[in-house]
């Protein structure tokens, strides 16, 4: 009798899943993301709402909101006015990652992490 052959890795039913997730990581894995999309979450808000709120430094914030705005998780909103006013809001993409980051908030929860 023939030995079965092993799937090989493209074959594998955790390839998918473990890029999806290496995605996820790729977008979330920084902890200012997080606090970001859940800032956001509340509504839009303006650069030096969210630099107070969350006590993150201009130029992490900005680096981190271009991140998220080029991955189409956020909208960056320039108003023509004096002074200029920015806004940021989360697109669906980004209100999509709050199940998930209400799960993270339960397993901490849980495990008292």
């Amino acid at each position: 009798m023939e030995a079965a052959a092993e799937p090989s890795v493209e074959e594998s039913p955790c390839t998918l899943q473990c890029s999806s997730i290496a995605f996820a990581v790729k977008i979330l894995g920084d902890k200012w993301t997080s606090l970001i999309v859940l800032e956001l979450s509340n509504g839009p808000r303006r650069f030096t709402e969210l630099e107070h709120s969350l006590g993150i430094g201009p130029r992490t914030l900005s680096q981190r909101l271009e991140f998220l705005a080029e991955r189409e998780v956020v909208r960056k909103t320039q108003y023509a006015e004096a002074p200029p006013r920015v806004e940021y809001e989360l697109l669906q993409k980004g209100k999509d990652l709050m199940p998930v980051l209400q799960s993270m908030a339960q397993w901490c929860e849980k495990y008292d992490a």
